[in-house]
């Protein structure tokens, strides 16, 4: 699976190219051009359920495994896109948020998985889907606030946030973070756009209820989507970054995957997938080999009940639940750590972590 990820990204160069040619072609046209891949028709999809083995699966792995002397590396990258074809018109022309965060932005880390990430995000824009991308970025926070001679605190695995610490995340998050991420984009081809939350009155926060011992954490009171649906039906790639103000103008960190699972919501997206630094929901949090691969709600909210889902995987799996509640299709918790993690969760049925259903 991850070769074919893999040989998947080695096409996007050439997507890219066509997709530029029909939209020059098309000036003046007020949708957004469509690549069309010359293949036969395929009339049944691939099922989503990854607890099946399906025939597109084995394809999948088969083709992975099949640069032999028959066959040339071109030939085998066109199998790949080809097997990957029922997938991209599932997802095309639908919306899909990332939480971009954890493992992946850890800097002994950063550079491999996020090229990774970024890559995948401009071959799903290429293919027609909608990404979103949310992120956080908590060892940049970190890696400042000692600079600036403050240590970091956390209580009940939030950060403390008090005046000068809310400059610093302020500062990191969308002066930094944010750019940075909107610039890498930008230079692998696509378009991004970066916001906070506070651009456009995106998110109205507001202080959390335990904001005596926490400070400037905030949660989101409201959003306002008007100023990213533009972008997002012009092909652009929002980057939004997890700050947001109250009323008054009191800027507040907010947790990314609050943020994300919220925007997804008032976005009507297909998906909302949170990149993290575990495999997934484990039936067994000592047995890394118990991946949960396909879950509901009810559940989700059973293994919870039962203490099989506990410390911090419980706000992630509770953004997803809120999130899928409000109308998104599937939200999935996937393993930040593998390279192209995204292609695999979108483009395969194997997936790359947990997928919970309403």
């Amino acid at each position: 699976m991850a070769a074919a990820a893999a040989a998947s990204l080695e096409i996007a160069p050439f997507l890219q190219s066509q997709l530029s040619f029909s939209s020059k072609s098309k000036a003046g046209s007020q949708s957004p051009s469509v690549f069309k891949i010359k293949t036969p028709h395929v009339e049944n999809f691939a099922s989503n359920h990854r607890t099946e083995i399906t025939k597109s699966s084995r394809s999948l792995t088969s083709a992975a495994t099949a640069v032999t002397d028959t066959q040339t590396p071109a030939e085998f990258r066109v199998d790949i896109l080809s097997e990957s074809l029922p997938f991209i018109q599932k997802f095309r022309g639908k919306t899909i948020v990332v939480k971009y965060g954890g493992a992946a932005m850890k800097p002994n880390q950063k550079d491999n998985l996020l090229a990774s990430v970024v890559k995948d995000l401009v071959l799903l824009s290429v293919v027609g889907l909608r990404p979103v991308l949310v992120h956080g970025g908590g060892p940049e926070i970190n890696f400042w606030l000692k600079r600036f001679g403050i240590e970091p605190v956390f209580r009940d695995g939030l950060r403390v946030t008090d005046a000068n610490t809310m400059e610093i995340v302020s500062m990191v998050l969308v002066g930094r973070v944010n750019k940075s991420l909107v610039s890498l984009i930008n230079k692998a081809g696509a378009t991004a756009v970066g916001l906070s939350g506070m651009d456009g009155r995106l998110f109205t926060a507001r202080p959390s209820p335990n904001s005596a011992k926490l400070g400037f954490v905030g949660e989101v009171a409201r959003v306002d989507p008007t100023v990213i649906e533009p972008l997002v039906n012009s092909g652009h790639i929002p980057v939004i970054a997890s700050v947001a103000a109250d009323e008054f103008g009191q800027s507040y960190n907010i947790n990314a995957d609050t943020v994300a699972g919220e925007l997804a919501a008032a976005l009507g997206a297909e998906k909302l997938i949170l990149l993290t630094d575990v495999a997934g929901i484990l039936e067994n949090r000592e047995d890394p080999m118990s991946l949960v691969k396909e879950i509901d709600i009810k559940g989700v909210k059973k293994m919870i009940e039962d203490g099989k889902v506990g410390g911090g995987m419980i706000p992630k799996v509770n953004c997803c639940i809120r999130s899928l509640a409000q109308g998104v299709r599937t939200a999935s918790i996937i393993d930040g750590r593998v390279e192209h993690s995204l292609l695999l969760e979108i483009l395969t049925d194997a997936g790359a972590g947990t997928m919970i259903t309403g």
